[in-house]
């Protein structure tokens, strides 16, 4: 009998596996001590009882500040009533939460299928991840921004469309990248949701112009268009189309014209294979594809940014599971996700070994971009939340197996009943296993907030020779 066929041995695997990743996590990664979540209490706490500006707030021995719209400070307005460790476990819970929420969207019936094993094994496999595991070192909102996104698309596809755009919204005000979402929603002709993204990101823009309006000046009119606030373009962990630029030519001024080709070519690629996932009304497949341009078409991608990522490798994983050859690519990319194998360049990224090394994680948004199967009707609802119209009754066992000759019958033969009980008939496209919706003071550990190593850099400082 395999190890893991029993409960005993199934115990035992999760316990060898999460001990794993816990000395992985202490050793081999580059622990950020927070820092991100330290920008953001020293700003709201510069704000409220010391009276500065958000924006004129610096980390100590830093050139890092607050670099997200005004609504953003306005939601870790609490942090004011909190000390620094307090926000920190608060900051925890909070990308706890998301994470489960993101679990649940992305592979919930999967994960109920194989019980508290495939659920442990999969916290453990995403732990090791470098976005997720940098977003909560950091203390950052990136997992937060993916649910409040994430549940747009699980409102659209459950039928709950009242209240979807809500969460685009929301998001687009604490972050300008996920206002791409807005223009998915346009593509796939909802305007009633675009219209409420629209609506929810504008009044909590508004609002953060009543409570602070000097601060909301300055970001609208000259924070926003400085990227130099954001961090150097071509430090390493930027792996965006920018970043790749910046690091090839001139770093404080790659070629604009380079850079609106190569956007312009993949807002092309984003729009044509958005529109067929939507066609084949696959739109967790074309929320993934919005994440992965959104990416690649931000001035700064920073390698935690990289959350967005997951619900391709979601797919990707779920289409390896019937396609041998799809699981071998998603664990290759998964492998090389948890590898933080683009640090390798950060002294040098010069010459060809530099250029595909060091945009590694480029390299994989672009090869998702192009090649996710996307295009398949996904169904991903807690059976409890299906309609009991969607589920064909089981045959009775007192019916008939045969219809008399002699009976009043059409002459047509029953249409057969699927599996997940989906009628198959002239109007059901038997390829996409029928009508099913889709799923859808602050005190900096280090002098450089990308690690208390040495070997890391600050977003700002220039890297040591």
């Amino acid at each position: 009998m395999r190890l893991t066929g029993t409960d005993r041995g199934r115990l035992l695997f999760v316990l060898a596996l999460a001990t794993a990743v816990a000395v992985f996590t202490a050793t081999v990664p580059l622990l950020r001590d927070w820092f991100d979540l330290r920008v953001y209490h020293g700003a709201v706490d510069a704000w409220i009882h010391h009276g500065g500006s958000v924006y004129d707030y610096r980390v100590p021995g830093t050139e890092y500040g607050f670099t997200y719209p005004p609504f953003a400070a306005v939601s870790m307005l609490p942090m004011a009533l909190l000390a620094l460790h307090a926000a920190i476990a608060v900051g925890l819970l909070l990308n706890l939460a998301a994470t489960a929420f993101v679990l649940h969207v992305l592979a919930g019936e999967r994960l109920r299928r194989h019980g508290w094993f495939g659920l442990a094994v999969t916290v453990c496999l995403l732990a090791l991840l470098e976005p997720v595991r940098d977003t909560f070192s950091f203390g950052q909102v990136n997992l937060v921004l993916l649910a409040l996104v994430l549940g747009d698309a699980w409102l659209l596809s459950t039928g709950r469309a009242r209240w979807a755009g809500v969460g685009i919204g929301l998001a687009a005000a604490i972050k300008l990248t996920p206002a791409i979402f807005i223009v998915l929603l346009l593509l796939a002709r909802r305007p009633r949701a675009a219209g409420t993204a629209v609506g929810v990101a504008a009044a909590a823009t508004a609002l953060a112009a009543w409570v602070m309006p000097q601060a909301s000046r300055f970001y609208w009119t000259e924070a926003v268009w400085d990227t130099t606030r954001i961090g150097r373009l071509d430090y390493v962990s930027n792996q965006s189309l920018q970043g790749v630029l910046a690091r090839l030519a001139d770093p404080a001024e790659p070629s604009r014209a380079a850079w609106a080709l190569a956007a312009l070519t993949v807002l092309g690629v984003w729009v044509w294979r958005a529109r067929r996932a939507l066609a084949a009304d696959d739109l967790l497949g074309a929320f993934a594809l919005t994440g992965l341009a959104a990416c690649l078409l931000s001035p700064i991608t920073w390698v935690h940014h990289l959350v967005w990522l997951l619900p391709s490798l979601a797919i990707l994983f779920g289409e390896g599971l019937r396609r041998r050859r799809l699981l071998w690519i998603a664990g290759g990319l998964y492998a090389l996700l948890c590898s933080s194998v683009v640090w390798l360049w950060f002294d040098d990224a010069s010459g060809i070994d530099g250029f595909v090394g060091s945009n590694t994680y480029v390299w994989i948004t672009l090869g998702l971009l192009l090649g996710l199967p996307v295009g398949h009707a996904r169904v991903n609802l807690p059976p409890w939340r299906r309609r009991t119209s969607d589920t064909a009754p089981a045959p009775s066992p007192a019916a008939p197996a045969r219809v008399p000759a002699s009976a009043s019958q059409p002459t047509e033969p029953s249409p057969p009943v699927m599996a997940a009980g989906t009628a198959v008939g002239p109007a059901v496209d038997t390829r996409r296993g029928g009508r099913s919706e889709p799923t859808g003071s602050t005190r900096p550990a280090a002098s450089k907030p990308q690690s208390s190593s040495e070997r890391a850099s600050s977003y700002t400082a220039k890297p040591p020779a």
